[in-house]
């Protein structure tokens, strides 16, 4: 699937049906943690992961653009530090020039106010004043993996970003996820616009029925029976 494809398909998702049906396709949901959200709420993110692991200083974003491929994302790996930024306004101008859609950082920012200004989606733990505090050591894989809490992302990696947060799915399995995703979210809207016309939640799911059949048999979960009245709530 192309990337302007993609692009189409997803915006009319949110990260949390792609993560539904990352379940349903038995793949691990593979969130960044809860604290990773957007410098300008509405933005959203998409785009092959392009890994940087920060050692303290910018060249190692440099080297990442010098090899990246426009419609890609910076994914930040420092160490979900909270001590200090490790992206600012200057990486993120770099990052619009080389063409990536936006930075995914497993840590902090700065230059907030610059930042919006320039309109690239960036995702982070937060904000502080104080640039790089010390030069680390520099791992061999420094430009091939980035961790995000408990997740290795890698280049084989799609990253994802709405304002629920930020998920990482294989490229490879993009198809395949999207296209249940959107069975998900077409049956959540019909959902929603029964309960909006009087029907409830409950009757929907049989949710009266499901009760009595729990009685009869007390290991029936709730997700074993949407399945066998079709929908896709906790799915």
């Amino acid at each position: 699937m192309d990337e302007k494809d993609l692009g189409r398909r997803f915006e009319t998702l949110t990260t949390a049906h792609v993560a539904d049906a990352c379940i349903r396709a038995g793949l691990p949901v593979r969130c960044a943690p809860a604290a990773m959200s957007a410098v300008e709420p509405g933005t959203r993110l998409l785009g092959r992961a392009r890994p940087a692991r920060h050692l303290g200083s910018v060249d190692i974003f440099l080297e990442a653009f010098e090899e990246a491929t426009p419609g890609e994302v910076l994914v930040v790996d420092n160490d979900g530090r909270l001590d200090e930024a490790c992206v600012g306004d200057l990486v993120v101008l770099e990052a619009a020039a080389a063409g990536l859609t936006g930075i995914a950082i497993w840590g902090l920012h700065r230059d907030t106010a610059d930042i919006r200004a320039i309109g690239l989606p960036v995702f982070s733990l937060g904000a502080i004043s104080t640039g790089p505090l010390s030069l680390r050591d520099r791992p061999a894989d420094a430009l091939t993996s980035a961790t995000v809490g408990d997740h290795v992302v890698t280049g084989d990696d799609l990253v994802l970003g709405d304002d629920d947060g930020v998920l990482f799915v294989p490229a490879a399995e993009a198809e395949r996820l999207l296209t249940i995703a959107e069975r998900i979210r077409d049956t959540e809207r019909a959902q929603a616009e029964r309960i909006r016309a009087g029907v409830s939640l409950r009757e929907q799911v049989g949710f009266a029925a499901y009760l009595a059949a729990r009685r009869e048999a007390p290991s029936l979960t709730f997700r074993e029976h949407l399945r066998s009245v079709g929908g896709a709530i906790e799915e």
